[in-house]
């Protein structure tokens, strides 16, 4: 998997936390936090825009994701994640990216 990469949402003045109204989603050692079509995560006393560096293909992910799959849908950008395993899921290029 990528490397994530460390920018900084300086105009972020909401405190997220549980029972905050966004999507959390667990990503490798912290919570990431759906808002506004991104994801945030609380680093040293701010919040960055957690985002993944390059393209990580999950080339043994069989399911297919969809409306009613079972597996909670995020948005991000001009796409949607869907949380399995711990992860994010987005279709891309006829498989799935692992965010």
């Amino acid at each position: 998997m990528s490397t994530t990469q460390h920018q900084e949402h300086a105009a972020h003045a909401h405190a997220h936390g549980p029972g905050c109204g966004h999507t959390e989603v667990p990503h490798g050692d912290h919570v990431d936090y759906a808002h506004d079509g991104h994801l945030h995560r609380e680093h040293r006393g701010h919040w960055d825009e957690c985002e993944p560096a390059g393209h990580a293909a999950h080339g043994t992910h069989e399911h297919r994701h969809g409306e009613g799959c079972g597996h909670a849908r995020v948005a991000h950008g001009d796409h949607v994640d869907y949380l399995h395993d711990g992860h994010r899921h987005a279709a891309h290029d006829g498989h799935w990216d692992d965010h």
